[in-house]
């Protein structure tokens, strides 16, 4: 905290990670800003579109655009199939005592004692140009690890289980997670590390774990035995709140789709598979179009049995060493069959899977039928190994939100992922895609794995290290699809709304604001990417969106003198609601509402993209996590909140005429009044702007972050490159 005692918290990180998906507009944006070096250590790794397989040339050429900016500003840059962005970050970067800032949610190191924040874009922007990453004092909640797991269960089902736990609730939401208690002694560090990475999907905003021995050991096997630092409560620390968790008490579990809080133990789904069958395939129908063909899972029921049809161990949750020699243990010897149901494994880095290689792991799994291949994060979010019409995969990443494994519902598609551990992953593909919680398997012991070697030479001869020796005459290498952000202007004195989408949801994840999956190739392009947005959940968005951004385009034309027929419609819509007079002087644009928007991943394009095609704004009941609102305001769209939204059912083609916008945010109003335009008929309504920072409020008045630091004229001074 760069200011003592302060409440909100002013935090500087030590160290910023991002990945292929997000660092292009991340430097494109701190560029336009002012930015001549990184002034931290920046790592900029590739392990999202790795397989250059949408859009032609795109992806490489963004690689190489990566490279080329860790040349010119003084970073480093990790080739793709090295090794997955939290991995890299683990072996080579966590230590005790340290915060990074990532542009990806899942920067969990807190098993290491490095506190990590998954954010949106913008946020590392700030760090780029020496500015701080600012939010309210959060509350910390204690979880109590009490005892050791049996032989079978893994870091996943310990995980799915705190999940289904809390995220309903909104417990530990924005808060930071502290591990304690007896039970962590009873883990090793990649079974903490794959705890720690899945917190993010409790909606919690950081976590950190008690460190010993262990931790020490695993950072001196790393190469790095300076950076361990004991972390422990202190006496008679006193917590926010306290979760309890008897880690032999935790069973195999699956989480449902759509979501990883849908948890179950593996025994609960079997006992009433039927009837969490039908509610998924309720909920399938729901997210699918009317011309969808209705989902049939329960037709993968025979008697009491339940088949899935692929398992995909992978990225920073499953890929792990330990993960991977345990399914060793289970497949040795036998196989995985050669019906339908298929198993694949990507190691979360290369120095992991030359270790599987020289222990004779990898070929125990080849020999069994397993599918081995290279760091990526790919399934987790739909950029690989996209399972079949109906099909359903079982798989140890992340998440499992609708259609973010690649399916297309727009197109008649829709498939089906449960989160599970790798072991029981394993157990299931024994028995030709039967699920099988690991725990059923006869002679499972918990022995030591294998004894681990780090090749820290695979970085050594590959990584691109250049933190501290930026080249200034280096030049930038852009392909075709990367381009710059259009003007976006600042906020107007008054607005005029149209609701382009009205989303009823409980939740809304950022997946389904900017899907994932091929999209991911065209986040180097704004507008190209754009076109995207809801368009798996609203495809009439983007046109009802564009019409509102036409609008918007025929007022700033509007001739200082009487209007020809070309802006009539601009002139007819002012009078229309009454506001005649008013268009010189108020700004056109669009909102969604969603009753609880923004879960899940920290892509800043979930506000980006809707800003590019001229929104301006946000209504929600609440909002899901902190990341997504920062992401919001970064990109100047009004985060308002709307009390008792059942009253007003809003829907897609509403109006929302907002007077004295700007003097509002000017005052640190924090109600903002409104009027609601439907059918004729105007109804008022208070919208609320709480808890927003002067900065906060600076920035929607510039109308962007980018807008921001471009007033505020940042001196080349103060963006001097660091000394070695």
């Amino acid at each position: 905290n760069t200011t003592p005692g302060s409440d909100p918290l002013h935090l500087a990180f030590d160290a910023l990670v991002s990945h292929d998906i997000t660092y292009v507009a991340i430097i494109q944006t701190a560029r336009a800003s002012g930015m001549k070096a990184f002034p931290l250590p920046y790592v900029l790794t590739n392990c999202h579109n790795s397989l250059c397989a949408v859009g032609g040339t795109i992806n490489e050429d963004d690689h190489l655009f990566g490279l080329s900016a860790a040349k010119k500003y003084g970073g480093d840059f990790v080739p793709a199939h090295l090794a997955v962005i939290h991995q890299y970050a683990r072996e080579m970067l966590a230590g005790g005592g340290r915060m990074i800032l990532g542009s990806d949610s899942h920067t969990r190191y807190g098993a290491l004692g490095t506190l990590g924040f998954g954010e949106g874009g913008p946020e590392l922007v700030k760090q780029l140009l020496k500015r701080t990453y600012d939010l309210p004092r959060p509350e910390v909640v204690a979880v109590c690890l009490e005892g050791a797991p049996r032989p079978g269960v893994g870091p996943q089902d310990v995980a799915l289980a705190l999940v289904a736990a809390v995220f309903r609730s909104s417990l530990v939401q924005n808060k930071i997670l502290e591990f304690v208690g007896p039970g962590i002694a009873a883990l090793s560090v990649d079974f903490r590390l794959g705890i720690d990475v899945m917190t993010t999907e409790t909606a919690c905003l950081s976590s950190i774990w008690q460190t010993d021995a262990a931790v020490r050991d695993w950072l001196a096997l790393h190469g790095r035995p300076a950076d361990f630092l004991a972390l422990a409560p202190a006496d008679g620390a006193w917590y926010d709140g306290l979760i309890r968790i008897d880690l032999s008490a935790v069973e195999p579990m699956i989480a449902l789709p759509f979501h990883p809080s849908n948890a179950w133990t593996i025994r609960e789904f079997l006992d009433n598979a039927p009837d969490l069958l039908a509610q998924v395939e309720a909920e399938a129908a729901d997210l699918a179009p009317a011309a969808y063909t209705r989902p049939d899972l329960r037709g993968k029921l025979r008697g009491k049995d339940f088949f899935a049809d692929q398992g995909i161990v992978a990225g920073c949750s499953g890929g792990t060493f330990e993960n991977i020699a345990r399914m060793a243990e289970i497949l040795g010897g036998r196989s995985t069959g050669n019906g339908a149901f298929s198993l694949s494994l990507y190691p979360a880095s290369q120095p992991q899977y030359l270790e599987l290689v020289r222990s004779g792991l990898a070929a125990t799994l080849m020999e069994a039928g397993v599918t081995c291949k290279t760091a990526f994060c790919g399934p987790c979010f739909g950029a690989g190994d996209i399972p079949a019409h109906n099909s359903f995969s079982l798989r140890h990443t992340t998440r499992n939100f609708p259609n973010r494994e690649g399916s297309k519902p727009a197109d008649g598609q829709m498939a089906y992922v449960a989160l599970m551990d790798a072991r029981s992953i394993a157990a299931t593909a024994l028995n030709n895609g039967r699920l099988t919680p690991a725990t059923d398997l006869e002679n499972l012991s918990a022995a030591p794995l294998p004894p681990y070697s780090f090749s820290r030479q695979i970085y050594t001869r590959r990584v691109y290290r250049g933190f501290s020796r930026p080249r200034p005459r280096e030049e930038l290498l852009f392909g075709p699809n990367i381009a710059d952000w259009p003007p976006l202007p600042p906020m107007p004195e008054n607005l005029l709304l149209f609701l382009a989408s009205a989303l009823h949801d409980p939740v809304t994840t950022t997946d389904e604001i900017i899907p994932s999956g091929e999209t991911s190739s065209y986040r180097s392009n704004p507008l190209r990417l754009a076109r995207f947005t809801l368009s798996r959940k609203d495809p009439d968005y983007v046109r009802r969106a564009e019409d509102a951004q036409a609008l918007e385009r025929l007022r700033q034309a509007l001739p200082t003198e009487t209007p020809d027929r070309t802006h009539a419609r601009v002139t007819d819509l002012f009078a229309s609601l009454n506001l005649a007079g008013r268009e010189a002087d108020t700004g056109i644009g669009s909102a969604i509402f969603a009753m609880m928007p923004g879960d899940g991943s920290a892509r800043e394009q979930a506000a980006s993209c809707q800003k590019v095609l001229g929104g301006w704004a946000n209504i929600a009941g609440r909002y899901a996590t902190k990341r997504y609102r920062s992401n919001l305001i970064n990109w100047g769209m009004l985060p308002f909140i709307l009390p008792d939204p059942a009253r007003y059912a809003l829907k897609a083609g509403d109006i929302l005429f907002i007077p004295g916008i700007r003097a509002a945010i000017a005052s640190n109003a924090e109600q903002v009044p409104a009027s609601l335009r439907r059918n004729n008929h105007s109804t008022p309504v208070t919208l609320l702007l709480p808890d927003l920072t002067p900065a906060e409020r600076a920035v929607l008045l510039a109308g962007s972050l980018i807008n921001f630091y471009q007033e505020t004229a940042i001196s080349k001074a103060d963006l001097h490159a660091p000394s070695p």
